[in-house]
């Protein structure tokens, strides 16, 4: 693969948890990566535009893809891996940043391979 995948990575707010994963991977040389919020009160909230850049979407529950699937319904959604990471930590909490790296790290290496 050439082109660096585009990484979306969603949760509630895009206050902590997806706020981290962009600012720990935003230097990556691998892939692009984004971050937004499925909420109203989002720092930056998810978008079409969003899912039409993103090759790959990362969200933090269960509940926040089938929100994305019942939402996006309309559109052809790029898949969507849940890193079971409950709204528990602060933006860049260490144990946050650790499981954040350890997840999208093996996702991507399953996925593409890098």
């Amino acid at each position: 693969m050439t082109e660096r995948p585009n990484i979306l990575v969603v949760c509630g707010r895009n206050k902590k948890r997806s706020r981290t994963a962009e600012y720990i991977f935003k230097n990556d040389s691998r892939f692009n990566i984004r971050s937004v919020g499925l909420s109203p009160k989002s720092n930056r909230k998810i978008s079409e535009k969003d899912l039409d850049w993103a090759d790959l979407i990362f969200v933090m529950e269960t509940g926040q893809r089938a929100k994305i699937w019942g939402l996006y319904r309309h559109m052809e959604l790029p898949q969507i891996e849940i890193l079971n990471i409950e709204d528990d930590y602060e933006f860049l909490n260490e144990e946050l940043i650790e499981l954040l790296s350890d997840r999208i790290n093996d996702t991507l290496r399953l996925i593409y391979k890098i």
